[in-house]
């Protein structure tokens, strides 16, 4: 039950944009949320719907007072969520986690400034580029920038008072053309800063606009005759071009644009971020974010979209995304691509995204491994069309030879794990001859029987290896022990995609390369495995019992003994007779050793 207070404050939101904030009994803010309809948004968390949601049940029953504000546009409300909740941090917020803190590159405000990277973003006025998720770019690019124009690598305070008095000297990096010695006057400050809006338009993408400067001091130096000054700037377009074909390059996409794909499971969500600046991709991040009240991919696609923008000052016109968001922007606009360089980009984006994801997930596996299980089960859950996880599945499988010595195996797995104390051999006692279905309805129902009546616990999901027959079989046997609907039961066809499902006429087809389809495969091999190692076992003992018998002094009573205790027919041929002899006397005992070392 909600207090009067709350239902008041519902009653009274206006059906306008704006921000809410829920605040527990102790008035900790908890949660912050944006909404096109205060009301409608608001009013839904009290909707007893969402109460099937544990998280988001959890967070309303807290909720003691709610405040809100009003903004003119959706996006003025995306803008002011994100920002009051990376200021504040509310319990119940998501927040965007990249996998480490990534290097920017840094042009230091001060005179004569120095480049260099960082992982520090110090407000000093400085500016920064960034960040470089792969490193070996980076680097590129600072090579690429050394080789064109040579700067000062020094923390010297290069103001004017200290070079005019001559109170440095020219170092090593002068010596070898790695700088052009600011500190004692070789350069002037317009030339070197000249340079600096050059370097900052190939940190931005805009090569062209280098390269069309390069050209022009080029042809400039050439019509002085500065031979080897022109050389050189041929030598820097040269650098360039080597640069540009490192870079990545999409073609027909001119202007800046933001890419963003997210893919996302039950838990957490992988949030990728290309920027493209004149065909160039010049920075590339993949997010990580927990969810906390099983958020919708569009709600978590529009949160990072407002946050990355923001935190990397980006004024692209368009973001390109996978899917439509419900809401829009005089600043940019929206595209979602079908076919073309765009979609080509989008592909990128969300490759990246898949990887970062599975990286993740196989570092957390890795440490938790019940998150593994879990994970796999809820696969399982989902392309079986289940209704509980499966975590004690149990596969049938009949095995024989030309109709002689039938037996049918059942393995379990509990928690997607062989749980070989839990297997079972039913050696066949009513079919004559080779009939697998009359075979899978005798042993299931021998297998379930007993369960029943020792009150063990019945499976989350029951295989049986075949197609319709067996499957309609085994639903006989449920049938007559009042537990069929009340366990899920599968048949699979001899063609390891194909699942049968009681009175469906058409399979269901599961990817080749799912981990469902994996488990039931290694269940279905280890039923076989099991149940013809169990099976060659018993024709085995069989055919030597039979030969034993035909033996002239050796009757069914001695051929029992032997097996009972030699146990295989390669240990009956290699006994000694003084150990056949303890077993069934000096006289039989020759008699089988004769035969066997004749």
């Amino acid at each position: 039950m909600h207090t009067a207070h709350l239902v008041n404050i519902i009653s009274r939101l206006p059906d306008t944009p704006g921000i809410y904030k829920y605040y527990d009994k102790e008035k900790n803010l908890i949660y912050i949320g944006k909404a096109k309809s205060l009301k409608k948004r608001v009013s839904s968390y009290f909707n007893k719907q969402q109460y099937e949601n544990r998280k988001t049940a959890v967070m309303v029953s807290k909720i003691a007072d709610i405040q809100f504000t009003l903004v003119e546009t959706e996006i003025d409300a995306l803008l002011l969520e994100n920002s009051l909740i990376k200021k504040f941090q509310p319990k119940f917020n998501i927040n965007l986690k990249d996998d480490k803190t990534y290097p920017f590159i840094c042009i230091k405000k001060e005179a004569f400034p120095r480049i260099f990277p960082t992982r520090n973003h110090i407000k000093d006025g400085s500016e920064y580029f960034g960040p470089y998720a792969n490193g070996t770019m980076m680097h590129v690019i600072l090579d690429t920038i050394k080789a064109l124009y040579p700067l000062r690598t020094c923390n010297l305070s290069l103001i004017e008072k200290n070079i005019t008095s001559n109170k440095f000297k020219t170092c090593l990096e002068f010596d070898i053309g790695n700088c052009k010695a600011p500190c004692v006057g070789l350069v002037s400050g317009d030339e070197y800063n000249q340079n600096i809006k050059q370097i900052k338009n190939i940190l931005k993408g805009n090569l062209a606009e280098v390269n069309q400067h390069i050209k022009k001091q080029m042809n400039e130096a050439a019509d002085d005759l500065k031979f080897e000054q022109a050389a050189n700037c041929k030598k820097k377009l040269n650098v360039l071009d080597n640069y540009q074909n490192k870079s990545t390059i999409v073609t027909g996409i001119p202007n800046d644009v933001d890419v963003f794909s997210i893919v996302s499971d039950d838990k957490f969500a992988f949030i990728n971020y290309l920027k493209l600046s004149n065909g160039i991709i010049i920075q590339t991040q993949t997010f990580e974010v927990k969810k906390k009240l099983d958020e919708s991919n569009e709600e978590l696609l529009s949160f990072a979209i407002a946050e990355v923008r923001e935190e990397y000052h980006s004024t692209s016109r368009e973001i390109i995304v996978p899917f439509d968001l419900d809401w829009s922007d005089e600043h940019f606009d929206i595209t979602v691509p079908k076919v073309g360089e765009k979609k080509k980009l989008l592909d990128l984006s969300m490759k990246n995204a898949m990887y970062y994801k599975k990286e993740k997930l196989t570092q957390y596996e890795a440490l938790n491994p019940e998150l593994k299980t879990d994970r796999i089960l809820s696969t399982m859950m989902q392309d079986l069309r289940l209704t509980e996880l499966p975590r004690h599945i149990e596969c049938f499988d009949n095995s024989n030879l030309q109709g002689t010595n039938p037996v049918s195996a059942c393995v379990v797995f509990m928690d997607a794990k062989p749980s070989k104390k839990d297997y079972r051999i039913f050696n066949v006692k009513t079919v004559e001859g080779p009939n697998d279905f009359a075979t899978m309805e005798e042993v299931v129902f021998r297998r379930y029987k007993r369960m029943l009546e020792e009150n063990n616990p019945l499976p989350n999901l029951i295989i049986i290896d075949g197609g319709k027959g067996q499957l309609s079989s085994a639903i006989e046997s449920m049938k007559k022990l009042d537990i069929y609907g009340k366990i899920p039961v599968i048949g699979i066809a001899k063609r390891l995609e194909e699942l049968y499902y009681p009175n469906d006429d058409l399979p269901l087809y599961i990817d080749k390369k799912s981990e469902t389809l994996k488990i039931i495969q290694q269940l279905r091999d280890e039923a076989h495995r099991f149940g013809i190692t169990r099976h060659r076992n018993r024709r085995d003992k069989s055919t030597l019992q039979t030969e034993l018998e035909q033996i002239e002094g050796i009757g069914p009573e001695t051929a029992k003994m032997l097996l009972a205790d030699l146990k295989s027919v390669k240990k009956i041929r290699e006994a000694k007779l003084v150990d056949m002899a303890v077993i069934v006397g000096n006289a039989k005992a020759k008699l089988v050793w004769e035969y066997f070392n004749r």
